[in-house]
């Protein structure tokens, strides 16, 4: 099924859209895609970020040969083996960029599930005003900081705010002396964040019409998985009215 274009729709047909989708990423992830001790559950977030797909660990006593040897086992890729087949990949020439620029409190639950790594799926609201795209800039660089790993997904074109698209921006701040630039015309971003030090971004322009990759999701610093955005896309599809499927479609 090709990517449409989710700016002929309103806000709510696509936010139903966006929720349906979180629902059969995470479906996919914990049936098949994540390894034995992590699961997938989507998140409510207040404001304009809308839900997110949460990667977590769900046994934190392991030791880390422990996690290794699960890896090894499932259905996990080793970077080194296979590094993930996208456009663009970029690596921060600073391991102390981060550090310069964010320096603030996290606060953590104390239930034990650590946090691996987020996906996100972009809303017309994430980049509709220097505010709204600072505060969700602020948000992805913050999670990387970290050590959580991210796969973010842009439906949508860039702007006046963002006109080397989300991953230009959130690159900028991570590292601005090599900024991104698109390599042909495509203008929709698929980007996959590895929080290692430095961090490294695997990033997949897509165009309106085009077929969607499977995209990488880390769980460690040296091991992915393949999130399968094209099936998990056509399902979601299906929650969309008749009314808005007949415009995308026209």
């Amino acid at each position: 099924m090709p990517m449409h274009d989710w700016t002929r729709v309103s806000a709510g047909a696509f936010h139903t859209f966006h929720t349906a989708w979180i629902t059969e990423i995470a479906r996919a992830l914990n049936n098949g895609v994540l390894p034995e001790g992590f699961y997938a559950e989507s998140e409510q977030v207040a404001g304009q970020t809308g839900p997110d797909v949460l990667t977590l660990d769900a046994e934190p006593e392991w030791t880390v040969r422990g996690r290794t040897q699960a890896l090894e086992s499932a259905a996990a890729t080793a970077i080194i083996a296979a590094p993930p087949k996208v456009s663009v990949t970029q690596v921060a020439s600073e391991q102390e960029v981060y550090a310069e620029k964010r320096n603030r409190l996290v606060i953590r639950h104390s239930s034990g599930d650590d946090l691996v790594a987020y996906i996100e799926i972009i809303s017309a609201g994430n980049k509709s005003s220097r505010r709204a795209l600072d505060r969700f800039l602020d948000k992805a660089c913050s999670v990387i900081e970290q050590g959580i790993h991210l796969l973010i997904i842009d439906p949508f074109p860039p702007g006046t705010l963002d006109p080397q698209g989300i991953h230009g921006a959130i690159w900028n701040e991570i590292d601005p002396a090599f900024p991104f630039q698109f390599p042909d015309e495509r203008r929709l971003t698929l980007a996959s964040y590895c929080a290692s030090r430095p961090p490294q971004a695997y990033i997949e322009p897509v165009a309106i019409g085009g077929a969607l990759p499977g995209m990488a999701l880390f769980l460690d610093p040296q091991w992915y998985v393949t999130v399968p955005l094209e099936s998990t896309y056509a399902a979601a599809w299906q929650a969309i009215p008749v009314r808005w499927r007949r415009v995308l479609a026209e």
